[in-house]
C-alpha cells in the first residue's frame, strides 16, 4: 500500500471518530443526522480510496449503493425531523 493511500486511510479513520463523537453527543437530532450523514461520507470516500489502491471496478457498485442509501436516508430523516419541529 503507499504512502499516501495510508495517509488518506488515517485521516478518513479521524474523521469518522470525530463524526461518531458527535454523533453519540449531538444536542439535537438535526447534529446526530448531520454526524451520521458525514459518517456515511466518510465511509464512501473509503470505498472511493479503495478502489483507486487496488484498481478493481467491483467497488464502483457499491459505491453507487453505498451512495444513493446515505442521500436517501438523509432525505427521510430530514423530512421527518421537519415535519416534527426540529426537537
Amino acid at each position: 500500500m503507499s504512502a499516501v493511500a495510508v495517509v488518506c486511510y488515517a485521516g478518513l479513520a479521524l474523521a469518522a471518530v470525530l463524526a461518531l463523537v458527535r454523533l453519540c453527543l449531538g444536542p439535537t437530532v438535526p447534529d446526530r443526522i448531520v454526524a451520521l450523514d458525514n459518517l456515511l461520507y466518510v465511509v464512501v470516500i473509503g470505498i472511493v480510496v479503495a478502489a483507486a489502491t487496488t484498481g478493481d471496478g467491483f467497488f464502483l457498485g457499491v459505491l453507487l449503493a453505498v451512495s444513493l442509501l446515505a442521500f436517501v436516508g438523509t432525505a427521510t430523516v430530514a423530512r421527518f425531523v421537519e415535519r416534527r419541529g426540529g426537537r
